[in-house]
């Protein structure tokens, strides 16, 4: 390693800040204000059993209009997992948005989401390069089109190879303007994850590892066209206005995915301490169920502590899933009032 190089991951490291690239898993530092704040935030990876590509909760739309009337909106958005946290940011219009996961491979996920966003102009293109479909070939034409319509596009075959190629080529290279160091893992990593969209299309489903499958999960169809509590598209992809705004803040490097423990010693705290800084409060933490996960590993206690310290106020909510019954359920709660109970 170059001397200045091996300064300053020395005192990166010192700091408790030394980043991935620099722990045996890329060759550099971060080289963009955007990579840096990821390295920041950050904490050592966990482990959970899970692929996550997509959601698992077929109620995840159900909250819509329940955050619309508690006047859920603006300031700074929480979340974990994949994209189903676009729909939740379409609504709620934060500033910012942080997803936090104990799994790298989120970061992963939501790197390759990135680029798509960078590379598409609106929803028709998205849907298209997510799952390696063509693009039509008037994208303009596609700007009030249905949910249903654009379903309908994708639901084709999949690219030929050598364009199959050339689409992953360019992922690649935008993935690597974002200056977040990447090793050779990381990038097999996040070609896997893209060509599994492509395998799979629009029957995709969540996957768990060790685990017998549950049919009962959604595909990514069935999420695209979920519906909210009053019959109306819950899916960011249903509405061009919303993927644009998605879109803005990821052009502007206001979703920024982070490796962290909710319980941990580090992210959420830091997460909480740069949300300060901005002088803004949380909005949103959508949290799916991993409190029961915390219950059960002995962490829920220190999860409390962390959510202590994310500034917020009267409107700030949690939304929280639960499974049964071969379903899921979808809440919102306030911030506020489950805190209070467990003084």
């Amino acid at each position: 390693m170059h001397p200045p190089l091996r300064r300053a991951a020395l005192l990166l490291g010192a700091l408790g800040l030394l980043p991935w690239g620099l722990q045996g898993r890329g060759p550099s530092l971060p080289t963009t204000t955007f990579a840096a704040e990821i390295a920041r935030l950050s904490e050592p990876e966990g482990y959970f059993d899970t692929d996550n590509l997509i959601s698992n909760e077929h109620s995840y739309a159900d909250v819509i209009p329940a955050l619309a009337s508690a006047g859920v909106r603006g300031g700074a958005y929480l979340g974990v997992g994949p994209d189903q946290n676009f729909s939740y940011i379409a609504r709620i219009r934060p500033t910012f948005a942080y997803i936090i996961d104990i799994r790298r491979d989120n970061l992963l996920l939501h790197l390759l989401f990135k680029a798509l966003f960078a590379q598409a102009g609106n929803r028709a293109e998205y849907l298209s390069l997510l799952t390696g479909r063509s693009p039509p070939e008037r994208p303009d034409r596609w700007t009030g089109a249905t949910i249903h319509a654009l379903i309908a596009h994708v639901d084709a075959p999949a690219l030929p190879a050598e364009a199959l190629r050339s689409l992953r080529a360019r992922v690649d290279a935008t993935i690597e303007r974002f200056g977040v160091p990447l090793s050779a893992a990381d990038r097999r990593t996040i070609d896997r994850f893209h060509r599994t969209f492509v395998d799979a299309g629009l029957a995709l489903r969540f996957q768990s590892h060790g685990r017998p499958p549950r049919p009962y999960y959604p595909t990514f169809r069935e999420l695209l066209l979920a519906t909210d509590g009053r019959g109306q598209a819950g899916n960011y992809l249903a509405s061009e206005d919303d993927y644009r705004f998605v879109r803005g803040l990821q052009q502007r490097d206001r979703i920024i995915p982070v490796v962290g423990d909710v319980g941990g010693a580090h992210a959420l705290r830091a997460i909480a301490g740069a949300i300060a800084g901005r002088g803004e409060r949380v909005s949103a933490f959508y949290l799916s169920n991993v409190e029961t996960y915390l219950s059960r590993d002995g962490a829920y206690r220190r999860f409390i502590q962390n959510l202590r310290l994310l500034p917020r106020d009267e409107r700030s909510v949690m939304i929280r899933s639960a499974f049964g019954g071969g379903s899921s359920v979808s809440a919102v709660h306030s911030m506020n009032e489950i805190l209070a109970r467990l003084r």
